[in-house]
């Protein structure tokens, strides 16, 4: 079967005048991380302002004999700007169509799942029952199908959660600059987009039809939102699809690049591992341990300390508890990855994405919080 070429837009993808996914590949290829020395770990640990290449070097296999130090570090960055607060959130999947071919996702267009769209009113009751909780952050996730989960329905989504919560996140397929700003006026503040991997090549192997399958789409997503008005963008790379340390180390040149060209942005990081899905509980990442991921997000605190930082319920809860000291400074809680799961029985939902380690309720992470010596948020944003 011929594809579309994945270098290559689509006719109704925008394509604006920017350089930063070229000069993020470029670092990338040029990143070769067995070079760095302990000498050049410890000079980055030494410095108060970390560059790239700091980056870099904490990011190499030369940093894991200084994982504590670097966790030590990485701490003091963290109270330095973010005091002792942890916030807290949930997903809401409210569609699993998708349009997409991506091998490791469970909601792949050729994965023979149960696939459910919630209308309003089922999306209201959902948000009803979470806001009862006590949370009063949401983040919107769909399919990546724009036929089933289109940006009008995705808009009154954002705005029925607007009435129920204070900050409105999506996670949806990419857009348009006019898309996300139709999105923006309807009340979602920022958007994360997984990059999946930053290796082209690799990338076109994994996805293998739908809109998706176009790297540099997908890849200029964030400069988009910032330009339809979003106030903050997520980056991640799926870790565990290619080669951990360079496509961590591209995921935080792009997060660099874009807070250099945007400097009124806020941006946040999720660092997520790839994790076993419905229908393939064998999909395995190439080694990407615990310490591994641990390094990744200290080094990402230590070169970006005023960013946010996203741990996921993919990770064990003991491990969860134990980062939100160090590194990380964003949590979810009560998370379903299927359709319909805050307010409906588990065979009435829509299936999941895939599986989770943290099952936790808002209850049992806020208390986990307060253990940790450190203070549970819902919001910091006051409207005027």
């Amino acid at each position: 079967m011929e594809r579309t070429n994945h270098m290559e837009y689509m006719e109704e993808m925008e394509v604006i005048p920017s350089m930063i996914m070229e000069q993020v590949i470029s670092g990338m290829n040029l990143y070769d991380y067995e070079k760095y020395s302990a000498e050049d770990v410890k000079r980055a640990l030494a410095k108060d302002i970390r560059s790239l290449e700091d980056f870099a070097a904490l990011l190499s296999p030369a940093a894991e004999a200084f994982l504590e130090d670097m966790a030590m570090k990485a701490k003091e960055e963290r109270m330095n700007h973010f005091g002792s607060s942890v916030y807290m959130f949930t997903p809401i999947y409210i569609s699993n169509y998708c349009d997409n071919y991506c091998i490791y996702c469970g909601f792949n267009c050729h994965n023979i799942i149960r696939r459910v769209k919630l209308d309003e009113a089922a999306i209201e009751k959902e948000m009803k029952a979470i806001a009862k909780t006590g949370l009063e952050e949401i983040l919107i996730l769909t399919g990546e199908s724009k036929k089933m989960s289109d940006v009008a329905y995705i808009g009154r989504a954002c705005e029925i959660a607007s009435k129920y919560f204070k900050m409105v996140g999506l996670e949806v397929y990419p857009m348009n600059v006019d898309e996300y700003k139709h999105l923006h006026a309807c009340g979602a503040d920022y958007i994360t987009v997984f990059q999946e991997t930053y290796n082209s090549d690799k990338y076109e192997k994994l996805h293998l039809e739908g809109h998706k399958r176009i790297f540099p789409y997908r890849m200029n997503a964030q400069e988009r939102a910032l330009m339809g008005g979003m106030r903050g963008v997520a980056f991640a790379a799926l870790l565990g699809l290619d080669d951990f340390r360079k496509d961590a180390f591209a995921a935080g040149m792009h997060a660099y690049l874009i807070q250099k060209k945007y400097p009124y942005a806020e941006i946040s990081f999720s660092c997520p591992r790839l994790r076993p899905i419905i229908n393939n509980d064998k999909i395995n990442p190439k080694d990407v341990h615990e310490a591994q991921l641990m390094q990744i997000m200290c080094a990402l605190r230590l070169f970006m300390p005023y960013a946010g930082m996203t741990i996921s319920t993919r990770e064990r809860a003991e491990f969860r508890d134990n980062v939100i000291g160090i590194a990380a400074t964003k949590i979810s809680a009560g998370v379903s990855t299927g359709i319909g799961g805050h307010t409906e029985k588990q065979e009435e939902q829509g299936d999941n994405q895939f599986e989770i380690a943290d099952t936790r309720n808002v209850d049992e992470v806020f208390a986990a919080i307060k253990e940790q010596g450190l203070q549970p948020v819902m919001n910091d944003y006051v409207y005027i």
